[in-house]
């Protein structure tokens, strides 16, 4: 029986990787037709929605070992898979590094930044650097919290080091894409959107083992994410235009176009009115179809969250959508492919670690 489970283990592991091998291939064949600009920044808009889940599942899996609480116990199920996926996270993130200067403009020409800037911090070195450490790191929590190891120290530790390390490279892969904006909250929101992605996750995937009061928990620390998400969001913007600043001025004209509002105000009607207009009913937020519905609408908002702040950045906009919804397609595939054989780690010996 043993036997079996692994050969259909390793046979859905053959298959997610073959995908990402044929992707590959096909991204390379595209090349022939498709601007190279075009098919990495599409990439990094899809991996910057996909990746979420995987990172948001290691923080949550680090603060339950530290918290304890029945919520983890009910959530490890989704949590964990999604978790031991954070090597093919870091696999993910190679084409980005393979293709520097056709997505960040300090890459493709040095002299467009502050030369201090790029001299001390936003250089090929530097970035490479900085993004191995992040994905080295987060890979070892992710395959030591997936299998049940490692006790309240390490998701300690894990837990400073991803506060250290979001702090850089939300700024190198996202930020940076416009390297004229700054913003002092932008790595504290996309932490906490990698752990609003990671619940909506657990709730649209894994409803149907949640009871009443595990699905209320989720609910719960859904609402919590998502008003931490608005609100960073919300005061960034406040601020800078009471500062009436050019460089951040000049951001979010380029998001203010007709149609990346409509794109705004989609993300936040579906992404947070709604779900927490649902969330904060009692009867829906401790229901599996509720948190389900809430947990979708969300998995969408961030989404489109995502495209509105990277895309606006690219002087072409239509490539990298299209290269974002294939890429997002085949990664989420390949997540599911691979992730649904994960088998978590047995209930008892995380009873013993919460104990």
């Amino acid at each position: 029986m043993n036997s079996l489970a692994l050969n259909t283990r390793d046979r859905s592991t053959a298959i997610g990787v073959g995908l990402v091998i044929v992707v590959g291939l096909v991204l390379l064949l595209s090349r022939l037709f498709t601007p190279l600009d075009s098919l990495t920044r599409g990439w990094l808009v899809a991996f910057a929605m996909w990746s979420s889940i995987p990172i948001g599942s290691v923080l949550l899996l680090a603060i339950h070992r530290l918290t304890g609480g029945t919520w983890g116990f009910a959530m490890a199920p989704v949590l964990r898979p999604a978790a031991a996926l954070m090597p093919l996270v870091a696999i993910a993130f190679l084409p980005i590094v393979l293709a520097l200067p056709a997505v960040y403009p300090w890459a493709a020409d040095p002299a467009s930044t502050n030369a201090d800037v790029v001299r001390l911090y936003l250089n090929t070195p530097f970035f490479v650097t900085r993004a191995a450490v992040a994905l080295i790191g987060w890979s070892f929590l992710g395959i030591v919290l997936a299998t049940g190891r490692g006790g309240q120290l390490v998701a300690a530790l894990g837990l400073a080091f991803h506060g250290l390390i979001i702090s850089l490279v939300a700024v190198d892969w996202y930020l940076s894409v416009d390297a004229g904006y700054t913003s002092t909250a932008f790595a504290a929101m996309i932490s906490i959107q990698q752990i609003l992605a990671a619940l909506a996750f657990v709730a649209v995937i894994g409803a149907p083992a949640l009871d009443g009061k595990a699905a209320g928990d989720l609910g719960g620390l859904m609402i919590a994410s998502l008003l931490g998400v608005v609100y960073i969001e919300f005061m960034t913007f406040l601020i800078a235009w009471y500062g009436d600043l050019p460089d951040k001025a000049s951001w979010y004209v380029d998001r203010s176009t007709t149609g990346w509002v409509v794109v705004l105000v989609i993300a936040v009607v579906l992404g947070a009115l709604i779900p927490f207009g649902i969330l904060l009913v009692r009867a829906a937020r401790c229901s599996r179809f509720g948190v389900r519905i809430a947990g979708g609408l969300v998995l969408i908002g961030s989404a489109l969250h995502f495209a509105w702040l990277l895309v606006p950045s690219f002087d072409s906009e239509a490539g990298p959508i299209i290269v974002a919804c294939l890429a997002l397609c085949v990664l989420t595939i390949v997540a599911l492919i691979i992730g649904s054989d994960l088998a978590p780690a047995p209930r008892q010996r995380e009873t013993s670690h919460a104990g």
